[in-house]
């Protein structure tokens, strides 16, 4: 890692003066953010991360002095062709060719891999995840709620893949409860078949509307309750006609996937924890846990001084587990999570949902660490805000697929005011990945835990720190490569690359590492997003400031290795991110 290797070497000289092992200083030694004043060092080390005793109250004057007290028993050699003292920090400035040289190379050679071979990491052991993301609730029409969910889950996937992790993807659906009671008896009175094949969730969904009409009903609600009973019985033909809407919502929910670019290692559903959940209900009552309102309803105490203040309902007062919302009832993913632990010997397992159900996984994770895993404790809940104002042309937005055909309308509608759009292969498919792109990067930009309002307008925006902007930067690198031809790095002079923009992209790129830890370490994509805004600014400036048409042959081919480099990392942040990259717009 070009990074890395610049880091050892200052490393190897602080341990010499501060006698401490280099190890020990590497994640203390970090690149400078590029800033606006042209001349800013590559990398810094933090006086109060390295010397003992360090207080709050410590004067930032004394640490200043510090500074500069360390800076001054510090040489230039090889590597190092500057260094300086900064409030509280020594500050590195790299030999430039050997900057330019050593980047550019580590990018050319590690591919998709620049970034996660660096020693940051090697101190990480290599775990096993399960993901559980998406979640939809079948039988009805993928609803944008889900959105949020699957993409978060998709770029938390991507990244520990990235970083070598062995990931399972999950999709728990939502496919047992009393509303496929309602459901089934409305299709038995409103059903198509012909329908059902054709367009499933459009079907299920209208079957549904209808029969809601009369939810309210005696006689209906009879009816539902008999449905569900015979499907809690198993009776043959009831669960055929369930298993029928699980199917084509499932083959449904796949194309949806496609179109999104996130697939599923394993369906599962609460469906398959019915018998599971009860053994839980005896285990829970085996230890002592489970108690009985006056009510006849399952609870466990969670309150510390057993006062019932603080309980998790388990059990309905018939005697059966809670299935039909997480908020109510954590029985059947405590089933789920031992099931899921018996089968896949995981290291780590996340839940991604929104944030209201902060209080279910808190008390799943209480109940399983009471039953005696002590494994909860590598339970994860990675919650996400509200998104506000999403609408189409025609008014709210409820369902997905409204939200990715007008995203892809409008940015059709978009493209076709550009000189380039008529020389694109598949208009459609480019529409699709630069409107993705654009959904992606307004929902990533912020703290995950955030609401925020949805607005067309800034996320399509060609300009400023959107998606579509990312991609517009890949496809005129990639435009600019296929113009001059390949980079070549094997004849490429270092000298040729010291100009000020030129210097900001090498510099930029030797970040890329610390980015990724970072977004490692609190599953946040916020910290990619803002380094791949900062990377597509950089390489606009230095597309109109160093031009590869006009130049020398030699000056042209370094020129051409710098776009290469910074169009690869965009290439390769964008994919984490769960975007594809576009070559032509």
């Amino acid at each position: 890692m070009a990074a890395g290797s610049f880091r050892r070497s200052i490393a190897s000289q602080l341990s010499k003066v501060l006698d401490l092992p280099p190890e020990n200083l590497i994640k203390s030694i970090s690149a400078v953010p590029v800033s606006k004043k042209r001349h800013v060092a590559d990398f810094q080390l933090s006086i109060a991360s390295v010397i003992e005793n360090t207080s709050s109250d410590c004067l930032a004057q004394d640490l200043h002095l510090q500074a500069q007290q360390l800076a001054e028993r510090l040489k230039c050699d090889s590597v190092v062709s500057e260094i300086s003292a900064g409030p509280g920090t020594v500050n590195f400035t790299i030999n430039r060719e050997l900057l330019a040289k050593t980047v550019l190379q580590q990018v050319w050679k590690d591919g998709s891999e620049y970034g996660v071979k660096s020693e940051l990491f090697s101190t990480v052991p290599r775990q096993k995840a399960v993901i559980e993301f998406s979640s939809p609730n079948i039988a009805k029409k993928f609803h944008i709620g889900h959105l949020r969910s699957t993409i978060v889950g998709n770029f938390i996937a991507n990244l520990k893949v990235a970083l070598g992790h062995e990931v399972v993807r999950i999709n728990y659906l939502g496919d047992w409860g009393m509303q496929f009671g309602l459901l089934g008896v409305g299709f038995q009175s409103f059903g198509n078949k012909e329908k059902l094949k054709s367009s499933p969730l459009q079907h299920l969904f209208e079957v549904y509307v209808q029969i809601n009409k009369t939810a309210e009903d005696e006689n209906t609600k009879r009816l539902a309750k008999d449905f569900f009973r015979k499907l809690e019985e198993h009776d043959e033909q009831t669960l055929s006609i369930w298993k029928q809407f699980r199917d084509l919502s499932i083959e449904e929910y796949i194309r949806i996937y496609k179109h999104l670019g996130v697939h599923f290692d394993e369906y599962s559903g609460e469906s398959f924890y019915q018998e599971k959940a009860q053994e839980v209900l005896k285990m829970l009552e085996d230890k002592g846990l489970l108690q009985k309102t006056i009510k006849g309803t399952g609870i466990v105490d969670l309150s510390e001084k057993k006062d019932l203040s603080t309980v998790s309902t388990v059990m309905r007062s018939d005697g059966t587990s809670l299935y039909i919302t997480r908020q109510v009832s954590p029985s059947v993913d405590l089933a789920a999570a031992i099931d899921r632990m018996n089968k896949h010997s995981w290291d780590t397992m996340i839940y991604v949902t929104d944030k209201s159900q902060s209080n279910h996984f808190q008390h799943l994770f209480q109940i399983l660490k009471l039953m005696g895993y002590d494994w909860a404790e590598r339970c994860q809940h990675v919650s996400f805000g509200l998104v506000q104002g999403m609408k189409t042309r025609r008014g709210e937005v409820i369902f997905l697929e409204d939200v990715l055909n007008e995203v892809r309308s409008r940015m059709l509608q978009n493209m076709t005011s550009t000189k380039t759009s008529k020389e694109i292969q598949d208009p459609m498919e480019t529409a699709e990945r630069v409107g993705l792109a654009a959904l992606i990067i307004q929902d990533f930009r912020g703290l995950l835990s955030s609401d925020y309002q949805f607005s067309w307008d800034r996320a399509l925006q060609s300009r400023g720190d959107t998606g579509v902007f990312l991609q517009y930067t890949h496809a005129r690198l990639h435009s600019l490569e296929q113009m001059h031809g390949n980079a070549e790095l094997t004849d490429v002079n270092a000298a040729c690359l010291q100009e000020p923009d030129a210097i900001s992209v090498l510099q930029h790129l030797l970040r890329y590492d610390e980015v990724l830890y970072r977004s490692s370490q609190d599953l946040q994509p916020k910290h990619i997003v803002s380094y791949l805004l900062t990377l597509s600014h950089l390489a606009a400036v230095a597309h109109k400031t160093l031009p590869v048409k006009g130049s020398t042959p030699e000056v042209a081919q370094a020129r051409l290795c710098l776009f290469h480099a910074a169009r690869s990392v965009l290439a390769n942040g964008m994919k984490l991110l769960g975007i594809t990259p576009v070559t032509q717009m």
